[in-house]
């Protein structure tokens, strides 16, 4: 997918997920968080929970009294779940039919209703009327006098104006493409590419009903494609887009189009004609049609150039177009008819728009039809029939600010402000993303024609926008166009962080970055008088000079204020141009602007968060040891690089864990001494007191003084690599001994007992141990109190504790914790007053013991979870996702890649490297490809783009480019006349490219941007060193870059030919950032639903999550990647309480919406897939089971390759189904390549390793090949001897063993429900024993709340509670 928006983890700095056990203590349930990611970081024991759940959201909330109680929550829930009721529709030339409605609703959505029903869609012209009075659009239903149950509302139909005739057209032209994929393949109004029903042949919940349980094994045809098979080395393209039988059009018309007529002559529109189309039917027939205010006429066409408005004779008349095409074309009557037939079978979520465009890389080639509406959409703008205020352009700023004002006091109030922000951000990304593109291809006129073309700015449908060019010099100090190129990102991120804070009063403005044909575009939306004035004269808060003249204002500061403790932003005072001292409650960049609407802005948001100080060489400073062992500082190409919020996150946590320890440890020092009347405790402060006048030392020390807290940082002692393993461990021992938490003569060693074996193994351990410290509950007590209190009822001595606890973490108050950063420090140009010396001299030490923390924690954290499978990077997007979860910048690719190439461990990690190193490669080719697709004029896009990728992915050695030579020479002369597009350069230097070149400049682009050596000058020896895929490599780089390319068989190796033709490149597509609003208070539900979950609160859980999926839907509507999460989860709790229907309808629902909404092969949609396939199984469906599969394994192979853990799950559920349908040889391949796998990311002992031996024997006892199965047993016997010291798991192995030993000769094929369960293992599903009673109450709340929502439209349908568990084999853990 190519639209880059925050991607859920980006809101989900703590995506709480818990490991716990159930009630009856039997089974460990291990929980992915709603994002897919598996289980990892924080970890929550009972209520602890549900309180961070609270306190994220009152985060997110920005205002504590926003986090209302349980109770008040039960409450509110209720206002917005009105039971629904049934109103009778009576339309013309139908018979009435019911309609269940809710009072919420307003009437416009029962218009759209009637729209999309195969019956009434061909109208669009009427009103709804009750007892004779017409119904107003806007109207709630509840709103309404005498509606109740049963009430008759009849659709009339009403007279035509311009806009509603055309609205008409539109409507019946969009029924005729309904089917139609063309605009998913050219990303237009947000369509986009679903395949589900190929596989399971339409709707899955009626073929449940057709098909007989395991019957029909007999006629399954289960043998994969070639290319799906274990080891097999081919990588089709074509498969990726199956075809699908219902895309063959069927024509009902040749030509439906605006007449040349139009619009009528003065005289005829007395008569009321509105306006005349032109339509030539299926039989040939040409035909003009009337518009007029009553109905819609016809006109037997004799001669095009006539003009003769007279109606045919005899003469049709009718209100709808498909009504009257009907009558004059048996062809468009059939055909339109079977058309809307299979419309409607379609399950809904394949044909609703998406909140944002998703762009899809490859496509077949199209026929181009003539299409009227599409032709007018782009030469017009589309504003006299949007659905907004007719003839107006939006108003976008208006309407950004206006929903942020709306009011929140109450769940319904927060739902509706939630709904109007999410729908104006998405509604704003798709006109600025339009916008920037008619910008760059040259259709809008820049409001300042005469500069140089890399310097115009432009406004087009009220958005500003801007080139990513350094300007007037303006970034010359930070980097130039570098930092031009990187500071809309920054200020979009910032955006981002003030947006969520959510403070009133204070507004940021609408912000869209997009990448497109090589330009950034920043698009804006206008602040109310800014145009009218100079900078300098707007400006009353910040800098417009970086920091020579800086103004503050108090209102500024206030509502700054308000955001300081949220974003860890320090207040500080700078020197202005007087060297008077001004305070700041930001950077100086960021400038505030009052707008004529008295509304307080701020923008230039781009050092919202501190300087990575690892990037950013300072003379003069040194940086921590453990920046300096790993090469830092180093040179970055600007000077913008910041840390991201994640990081912050995660360096304050730490701190305050740390605080808590040295406190705790403190108090109980100080009552030993009571009680001992020894003097260690003096000697212990001063020793602290020492250590903080080097302030250099202290911090380092205090990071490795509890590793305990925090496994990332336990790992630094056991997962640093091999060469600075030992160093490592001796540095970490002389700190420990150094540092404040252990000063006591070792007496206190027992105390931390985790930081002497090298870390915990589970998230758990690490919990449990820290919350045996004796003293921290104290500590936490005295803290807390001392926040609260003026401090005046605390003993001195407990006030000191806080204090020296305070200094040691670096907190900027003395009695109570609190790190903020000062954006400002190493800025060029930013002068401090002398007094603050001291507080500077503090940030600086903050800045580099953040760096620090990066790579001595963060970053051996990703590689341990990497280790153990909590984080499982499949592509290049999730890598990345993965890397900025645990706020580490992408910069830092490099870093990791050596990290990982050092480990002693590097085996286990290969799919991590691989993937890192096609990113690397892919990142560094499209920083190339950026500044290459520059210079190409419009005219040779596709020639230059098949030039480029053949030089990146070709064996053939000397790819040239073809050059229309003649168009080239008139071309050069008209250049001075023309108004060149932005850029400039020689228009022809791309041609001179060849392969060794670009491979030379990717090497150098690596050196340079991600200090990391490639060892490879061609794509051959980059595919060979590192084992990756050319195929990965092109998606890779076409959704980076937004290319769009043929689909077809590419030959990549031949070295006679370029595997690329101009003709492959169908497109370029926009890649766009931008804020992603989010649904705070379902988010709070959901996460609140998975703890109760956790503590075996089924019921209680599974009607919070509902509660969620419902307030997802009524903020999103019925497509989200957040609603995609909530029914997966739903998904796998109906399979647990046995409803499986009802499990496959909801898995269904998240396949069909993760492939809309993230795209066809992302890594999501691969496990949604495997999850349908296990649903399908339960229910029956093997054949189904076995398709999904193998589409899952295809995606697969094409994203990732066949070396990846991922497989080995796929490939034992394939051969555990393949096993079920007795096709024994097939499920042998899948089952040892699993195997196979599991040995190699698993180590040779693993449990996983256990499971797969025990599989693959049961095959092999089922085809009677005895010696084989007892050798496999053997093996998987003694490793869970080994591991498993109660043999609880290894009694499994003894029957099997026993059996085999007097196995006879005859022997059956393997029972359905024994493959089930063993599904289920090997998925990570296992059954709680519950009594029948628990069962049937969880049932029955189900069907209740079942039929609560079923009032609901069939989108926004939602099902049952969920409960969700590990999606890795939870044996292993």
């Amino acid at each position: 997918m190519v639209s880059k928006t925050d991607d859920i983890p980006a809101s989900v700095p703590n995506c709480t997920p818990v490991d716990d056990v159930a009630e009856d203590g039997e089974t460990a349930l291990k929980e992915p968080c709603p994002c897919g990611h598996s289980a990892a970081a924080v970890v929550m024991n009972g209520n602890a929970g549900h309180d961070q759940a609270e306190e994220a959201e009152s985060k997110q909330d920005g205002s504590g009294d926003a986090d209302p109680s349980d109770d008040a929550n039960e409450q509110e829930v209720i206002v917005i779940q009105d039971t629904g009721f049934t109103v009778k529709i009576q339309a013309p030339g139908t018979e009435p039919f019911d309609l269940q409605v809710s009072p919420q609703e307003m009437v416009q959505e029962i218009h759209q209703v009637l729209m999309d029903r195969e019956d009434t869609c061909h109208r669009t012209c009427f009103s709804l009327q009750l007892d004779g009075n017409v119904l107003d659009n806007f109207a709630e239903l509840k709103s309404i006098e005498g509606l109740q149950e049963g009430s008759l509302l009849k659709v009339v139909e009403e007279p035509y104006t311009v806009r509603e005739a055309r609205i008409h057209v539109r409507h019946i032209r969009d029924l005729l493409k309904s089917l139609d994929p063309s605009d998913s393949y050219n990303g237009v109004d947000c369509n986009s590419l679903s395949f589900l029903s190929v596989f399971t042949d339409g709707d899955l919940g009626d073929s449940g009903k057709r098909k007989k349980k395991g019957s029909e094994l007999e006629q399954i045809d289960c043998t994969p494609p070639e290319h799906i098979l274990p080891g097999s080395k081919d990588r089709p393209l074509v498969p990726l887009q199956p075809q699908n039988k219902d895309w063959k059009p069927l024509q009902c018309l040749k030509v439906l189009t605006m007449s040349g007529w139009n619009p009528p002559p003065g005289n005829r529109k007395m008569h009321g004609d509105l306006m005349y189309l032109f339509i030539v039917t299926v039989e040939e027939r040409h035909v003009s049609i009337t518009a007029s205010t009553l109905f819609l006429n016809i006109k037997i066409m004799s001669t095009t150039y006539t003009f003769n408005p007279k109606p045919a004779n005899p003469s049709f008349l009718s209100h709808s177009l498909v009504e009257l095409l009907s009558q004059i074309s048996p062809a468009f009557k059939k055909n339109f008819t079977a058309l809307q037939k299979k419309r409607v079978q379609r399950h809904p979520f394949e044909r609703i728009a998406t909140p944002f465009q998703v762009y899809s890389w490859t496509a077949p080639q199209i026929d181009h039809a003539m299409d009227c509406v599409r032709a007018e959409d782009a030469y017009t703008s589309r504003l006299g029939y949007e659905e907004h205020i007719p003839g107006q352009t939006r108003d976008w700023n208006e309407e950004l600010q206006t929903t942020r004002e709306l009011a929140r006091k109450n769940l319904p109030e927060r739902l509706l402000r939630e709904r109007a922000i999410f729908k104006v951000h998405s509604d704003f990304a798709a006109a600025a993303t339009r916008g920037a593109m008619a910008v760059i291809d040259g259709n809008v006129m820049a409001i300042n024609p005469g500069e140089e073309t890399r310097m115009q700015m432009f406004i087009w449908n009220n958005i500003f926008f801007s080139l990513g060019f350094d300007v007037r010099d303006h970034y010359k100090e930070l980097g130039g166009d570098a930092a031009a190129h990187a500071a809309p990102t920054n200020d979009l991120n910032g955006v981002r962080a003030y947006g969520a804070v959510d403070v009133e009063g204070l507004y940021t403005l609408g912000t869209v970055v997009v990448d497109y044909r090589g330009y950034r575009v920043t698009a804006q939306s206008i602040i109310p008088g800014i145009l009218e004035r100079e900078q300098e004269q707007s400006v009353i808060y910040g800098s417009i000079d970086f920091g020579k003249t800086v103004m503050s204002h108090p209102k500024y500061l206030e509502l700054l204020e308000k955001t300081s403790r949220p974003l860890k932003v320090q207040r500080h005072a700078v020197l202005n141009e007087k060297d008077s001292a001004v305070e700041l409650c930001s950077s100086v960049e960021c400038k505030g602007i009052i707008g004529n609407d008295g509304r307080h802005y701020i923008l230039d948001l781009l050092r919202t968060f501190p300087p990575d100080l690892n990037f950013l060489p300072v003379e003069g400073e040194e940086l921590s040891p453990e920046s300096q062992k790993q090469g830092f500082p180093r040179q970055h190409r600007h000077r913008l690089a910041c840390l991201r919020q994640e990081l912050i996150e995660a360096f304050v946590e730490h701190r305050y864990l740390l605080f808590m320890k040295m406190a705790a440890l403190q108090l109980m020092q100080q009552k030993a001494n009571k009680e001992s009347k020894t003097a260690a405790l003096p000697e212990s402060i001063t020793a602290e007191t020492v250590s903080d006048s080097k302030p250099a030392a202290a911090p380092e020390a205090s990071e490795a003084a509890a590793p305990a807290f925090d496994s990332p940082t336990s790992s630094e002692s056991t997962l640093t690599p091999e060469d600075t393993a030992d160093s490592a461990s001796e540095t970490s021992a002389t700190e420990n001994s150094a540092a404040p938490t252990a000063t006591t003569n070792g007496t206190h060693e027992p105390t931390l007992p985790e930081s002497q074996n090298g870390g915990c193994d589970s998230p758990l351990e690490g919990k449990e141990a820290d919350e045996t410290i004796p003293g921290l509950a104290q500590a936490k007590e005295l803290a807390e109190s001392l926040a609260t209190d003026d401090g005046s009822g605390i003993d001195p001595k407990s006030r000191e504790v806080v204090l020296n606890a305070c200094k040691a973490v670096g907190s900027i108050s003395n009695t109570s914790f609190d790190i903020r950063f000062n954006p400002d420090i190493f800025s060029p140009g930013v002068r401090f007053p002398e007094d603050s010396a001291e507080d500077i001299q503090k940030q600086k030490q903050l800045l580099k013991d953040a760096a620090a923390f990066l790579v001595s924690c963060q970053i051996p954290s990703l590689i341990k979870d990497c280790l153990d499978h909590t984080a499982l990077p499949m592509d290049g997007a999730t890598m990345t996702e993965a890397l900025h979860q645990r706020g580490i910048n992408v910069r830092y690719l490099g870093n990791v890649l050596e990290f990982v190439d050092k480990m002693p461990a590097k085996p286990q990690l290969e799919h991590v490297y691989r993937i890192g190193i096609t990113e690397l490669i892919t990142r560094c080719t499209k920083h190339i490809f950026k500044t290459y697709l520059q210079g190409v004029e419009l005219s040779a896009l596709s020639a230059a783009v098949s030039h480029f990728l053949n030089c990146f992915l070709s064996s053939f050695p000397d790819a040239v480019a073809h050059l229309p030579a003649d168009e080239l020479v008139s071309r050069k002369k008209n250049k001075k006349r023309r108004n060149r597009v932005p850029g400039g350069g020689d228009n022809t230097a791309w041609a001179s490219l060849t392969p060794s070149e670009l491979w030379k400049n990717i090497a150098s682009e690596a050196l340079r941007y991600y200090h990391f050596t490639l060892q490879c000058e061609s794509v051959d020896q980059a595919v060979e060193k590192y084992g990756l895929q050319k195929i990965t490599l092109l998606r890779e780089i076409s959704v980076k870059a937004g290319i769009q390319i043929l689909i077809k068989e590419y030959n990549f190796d031949s070295r006679h030919k370029p595997a690329f033709t101009e003709e492959d490149i169908l497109n370029i597509f926009p890649v766009v950032k931008h804020v992603n609003p989010k649904a705070s208070d379902a988010f709070h539900f959901f996460q609140s639903g998975q703890a109760k979950v956790q503590q075996g609160f089924l019921k209680e859980g599974c009607e919070l999550i509902n509660e969620a999926l419902n307030l997802f839907n009524n903020v999103y509507g019925a497509m989200h990647v957040e609603i995609c999460a909530c029914l997966r989860l739903l998904a796998r709790l109906n399979y647990i309480i046995g409803d499986h229907p009802e499990a496959l309808s909801n898995q269904q629902k998240a396949v069909l919406m993760s492939e809309r909404v993230l795209g066809i092969e992302h890594p999501n949609t691969i496990q949604e897939y495997m999850h349908l396939a296990l649903y399908c199984f339960a229910n029956g469906q093997l054949s189904t089971a076995l398709k999904l599969l193998y589409r899952a394994r295809y995606l697969m192979l094409m994203v990732c390759g066949e070396d990846h853990p991922e497989m080995a799950l796929l490939d034992s559920n394939i051969g555990l189904v393949l096993h079920g349908v007795m096709e024994y040889d097939l499920s042998l391949r899948f089952l040892e390549n699993a195997l196979s796998i599991n040995s190699k990311y698993h180590g040779p002992r693993s449990l996983k390793v256990a499971l797969s031996h025990h599989l693959v024997a049961r095959v092999y006892e089922s085809k009677a090949e005895f010696r084989s199965a007892l050798q496999h047993e053997k093996e998987g016997y003694t490793i869970y001897k080994n591991q498993v010291t109660p043999p609880s798991h290894s009694r499994r192995f003894e029957p099997p063993l026993v059996q085999l030993c007097h196995q006879a000769a005859g022997f059956t094929a393997p029972s359905m429900a024994s493959v089930l369960e063993q599904l289920n293992i090997i998925n990570g599903i296992i059954f709680i024993p519950l009594s029948q009673k628990d069962l049937e109450n969880l049932k029955a709340e189900v069907q209740r709340r079942q039929q609560l929502q079923d009032s609901g439209k069939i989108e926004e349908q939602q099902e049952d509670g969920q409960l969700a568990l590990d999606d890795k084999i939870p044996v292993d853990d």
